[in-house]
């Protein structure tokens, strides 16, 4: 029998196992310990000792195994990347959806303090306001002024331009709509005061109080307005 004998092809076989473990360890940073590099050396003589034929399938092997354990670190690496990425993106949306609450929670703060001081303003007395046999059209603005939040105003105004030219006594001819804000019926102000027919005050109070609890402000009601020619 030749040199070459089972066992010594067992421990070719085991010193390419060896080298692949040893190659993986130095990939992954770890130290190998002296008597593994030692042993490895010892092993590595017996494989120049094998016959060409079967050094080839020793070979192979080790190139196998090195190439099944790059192909486990990929995909550990893989794994991993894609986990990172799933956190960062679930952080990125708590992120967004907490802006966005937030945004909607200022949001409706503003339109609560806005109602707030609209129904205030409007809940003054008009009793408030002298009343007079006659008013101007920039009397009656300047009631409105005092009455209608100022950032309100503009949006206010808009409205009664177009549907009465500031003419507290206005009355259309084909509805019967009347005052300041055409009231139909006209009647429907005397909620805001007896005197509704003569007093611009009592019909701003109501106009703006219907605007607010109709389309939540004289803004929103304008914007109505422009969109469909009425509010």
């Amino acid at each position: 029998m030749s040199r070459i004998s089972v066992r010594g092809f067992a421990v070719a076989s085991a010193t390419a196992v060896t080298a692949v473990g040893s190659v993986v360890g130095v990939a992954s940073g770890s130290v190998a310990q002296n008597n593994d590099a030692e042993s490895t050396a010892a092993d590595a003589t017996l494989l120049s000792d094998i016959p060409a034929g079967q050094q080839a399938q020793v070979q192979t092997a080790s190139l196998a195994q090195q190439a099944d354990a790059q192909a486990v670190a990929a995909d550990a690496t893989a794994r991993k990347d894609a986990e990172e990425a799933a956190r960062k993106a679930a952080a990125q949306t708590a992120i967004a959806k907490k802006a966005a609450a937030d945004k909607a929670a200022k949001e409706a703060k503003e339109r609560e303090q806005l109602k707030t001081e609209a129904s205030r303003d409007s809940n003054r007395d008009a009793s408030s306001f002298p009343l007079q046999s006659s008013y101007t059209i920039a009397q009656v603005q300047a009631i409105a002024r005092q009455i209608v939040p100022a950032g309100q105003f503009q949006c206010f105004s808009n409205i009664v331009d177009h549907e009465s030219s500031w003419n507290y006594r206005a009355v259309n001819a084909s509805s019967g709509a009347y005052g300041l804000v055409q009231a139909l019926p006209g009647g429907k102000m005397a909620s805001a005061g007896a005197d509704w027919q003569t007093n611009p005050a009592t019909q701003i109070k109501w106009g703006l109080n219907y605007m607010n609890v109709r389309y939540g402000s004289p803004c929103d009601a304008w914007s109505y307005w422009q969109a469909n020619g009425n509010y």
